[in-house]
Parts: structure tokens; sequence; C-alpha cells
């Protein structure tokens, strides 16, 4: 019997591939610098921003300097906020939480997460919320899934989880976690819904 059924974010929860392609978006349309610049400024700190070694705060005059620019800190926040949600994923999220835990394990940094849990209410729909930045380690690893575990108070075999990246299914499989790859190009939510069913998981229609 599956107890938990724990989501990606990027990807799955949201319509964009990865948190770092929607705050680079951003912040080049508003400030009209090249997006491959926004995105070099950014990716020499994105493993530490990942892991909790540094914050975005701690980075932030790094990422002026890389640009140009003094930018206000503020607009960091304006792109966190920019994130689209995935809209159909949210409601399958609520239609599962009837009979199931529902959690979020991401690869992510602990203030973007810790921004939406406020302007998402992701807090309300989902626990745990595990974020790689908050334990130290990503889903290379074993470690962050049996926190993940360890909080919902199930076991591998009592737990199911979602990603749209495939090498981030390989360590929850090796745990006896049962996984669904989400293609985030196709968003075919019919498609996650029967992996579920075939999983045992009642998903309802999509």
């Amino acid at each position: 019997m599956i107890k938990a059924v724990f989501f990606d974010y990027d990807g799955v929860l949201t319509t964009d591939k990865t948190g770092s392609q929607t705050t680079a978006r951003y912040i080049s349309r508003v400030t009209g610098i090249e997006l491959s610049a926004v995105r070099d400024a950014f990716s020499r700190y994105n493993r530490d921003l990942t892991l909790g070694k540094v914050t975005h705060a701690q980075i932030w005059p790094g990422i002026c300097s890389a640009l140009g620019q003094e930018l206000n800190f503020a607009l960091l926040h304006e792109a966190f906020e920019s994130t689209p949600m995935n809209s159909k994923v949210f409601s399958l999220a609520r239609r599962l939480k009837e009979r199931h835990s529902v959690g979020i394990i991401t690869d992510n940094k602990k203030d973007r997460i810790d921004h939406l849990r406020q302007s998402q209410g992701l807090s309300s729909l989902f626990d745990p919320i595990i974020v790689s930045a908050e334990v130290g380690s990503d889903k290379r690893s074993a470690e962050i899934f049996l926190h993940a575990l360890r909080h919902a108070g199930a076991s591998p075999e009592e737990s199911v989880f979602i990603d749209n990246n495939k090498d981030n299914l390989e360590a929850p499989h090796a745990l006896g976690i049962k996984t669904i790859f989400h293609d985030d190009e196709k968003n075919d939510i019919q498609a996650l819904c029967r992996a579920l069913e075939t999983l045992g998981v009642h998903a309802g229609n999509a």
C-alpha cells in the first residue's frame, strides 16, 4: 500500500525545467541583460546554493559584479514569484492528499523555497517539503530520500517519487522507492495519472 507520494518541484510542480531557468529569464527580461550572461553569472554558484553552502544574499554582490550592474536584491524575490505553477499537477496533488501523504523532494535553494512556501502556499498542501540546501545533500545520493521517508513516516516500499530528470530516479529506485519519470516537455498529466494507478495510487481524473 502506498502511503506517501513525493513530487519534485521544478519541472513537475512547475512548467519550467529548472528554477535556474525561471530566475535567469525573469532577471534578463526586467533588466535587458542578455539571458546567457545572467545564466553564466548564477551558474558558478549553483551547486553551492543547492547544497546550502551559500545563500543568494551572500553571492548577490558577485552576481552584480559579473553583470556589471548594481541590481536591487528585491529583483530576486520577484524572479522567485515568477515561477509558473503546473496547475494540473497541483490539482493532482490535492486529490492524492485525500488518501496519501504528499510531499516535495527538491534540489533547490533554501531562500527560494522559503519564499515560494508563502507565495504559492506550498506548506498548506505538501508535508514534508525536503530541500537539498537544508539537508546538505542532493538527489544524487540516498540521504535526502531517507530524510523525506523519516519525515513522512513511510518505508521505501510505501512511497512513490516523481521527477522530470531520469538521473534523479536512480538513488530512490536503489532504496526501493517506486519511481515515475514525468516528461516536462510533454507535461502529459493523464500519463502521470496512469503511472500512479499502475502503482496502486488512485489518481482520479486529470
